[in-house]
């Protein structure tokens, strides 16, 4: 089974020398010995701007964007991806699979062709904001009314154009509405859960949940306790998978996927599992529950190949 992981903030710990991620290690969620035993063949990996960052956000994150390519370059047992047949290759070479992601457009700034200059330095998905507002658009974090902007437009319009997946993880509510009114090709929200499920402000709304569906795109799954449920001591595998299968009712089955979030956030919140090796357990519990192989294979992995397959323009 190809399991896919579409946002992890893993790299922050090689650029902090936490810790390298070549190397196994009993902190932090995610490495490469620890993507292998999980059969993880496909982890996205997501670039992020931390506040301390974001005046120089362009550099940043090409210093972030050099760890990942030198992680490349030094470890066989990992290789980079820009299009779904990369993964389904590297699976047959008994490889992990990095896709490079932006969590916040912070480095775009206002220079619209730099979408372009990060889609040729192998950046196949872009998260508009994280939680502040940017010159994109405004996150969930932020206070306003104001949505997506003129420039925000254009950048949406720029990244379908080249076949860069929008990703709608950490909008405000204006903003993802505005975005999902523009959209022609498939949208994911990389890395939320379901509202109804727990009422949090990084959480969708059923609504939302089949706005995103009808695009063609997808919502993963994601970890971090205070997504799953307020009481920490209630944040488990089972009430994760609350969250999932009422995603898949509302959603369906081919637009829900898995999104762990991993190395971003803490135990404090809650943890639904103590690192990415307990990713296959996700399968395990959805069979008992009485899923059929083939829902699973999507759940895990085929989902976000079939995005990644929409999005492909052959320009690479």
């Amino acid at each position: 089974m190809l399991i896919i992981d579409g946002h992890c903030d893993s790299i922050l710990a090689e650029f902090h020398a936490q810790r390298s991620l070549r190397d196994r290690s009993a902190e932090g969620h995610i490495d490469i010995p620890r993507l292998r035993e999980a059969g993880i063949g496909g982890q996205f990996f997501a670039l992020f701007t931390e506040d301390q960052f974001v005046e120089r956000a362009y550099e940043h994150t090409n210093e972030l964007l050099s760890r990942v390519n030198t992680l490349l370059e030094q470890d066989s047992r990992v290789v980079g991806a820009t299009q779904a047949s990369d993964i389904e290759q590297a699976a047959q070479q008994d490889q992990t699979a990095v896709v490079l992601a932006i969590e916040g457009a912070e480095p775009i700034e206002r220079d619209i062709r730099r979408v372009e200059t990060f889609y040729h330095s192998g950046v196949r998905l872009m998260t508009l904001t994280w939680n502040r507002r940017n010159a994109v658009a405004r996150g969930i974090g932020t206070e306003g009314t104001d949505g997506l902007s003129g420039f925000g437009a254009e950048v949406v319009a720029a990244m379908e154009e080249l076949g860069m997946i929008v990703d709608v993880s950490h909008l405000s509510d204006t903003s993802l509405n505005d975005v999902l009114k523009r959209v022609t090709c498939p949208v994911v929200a990389s890395h939320s859960n379901a509202r109804a499920i727990h009422d949090h402000p990084r959480n969708l709304w059923d609504e939302q949940l089949q706005a995103i569906a009808a695009t063609g795109g997808l919502i993963g799954l994601t970890f971090p306790g205070v997504f799953i449920d307020g009481d920490p001591k209630k944040v488990t595998l089972d009430r994760a998978l609350e969250h999932l299968e009422h995603m898949i009712e509302v959603a369906g089955a081919d637009h829900v996927g898995i999104g762990s979030d991993f190395d971003g956030f803490t135990a404090p919140y809650g943890l639904v599992m103590p690192d990415c090796t307990g990713l296959p357990q996700v399968a395990e519990a959805l069979r008992r529950r009485g899923y059929p192989a083939e829902t699973v294979e999507k759940i895990m992995g085929r989902n976000w190949l079939r995005v990644l397959r929409a999005m492909h323009t052959g320009t690479d």
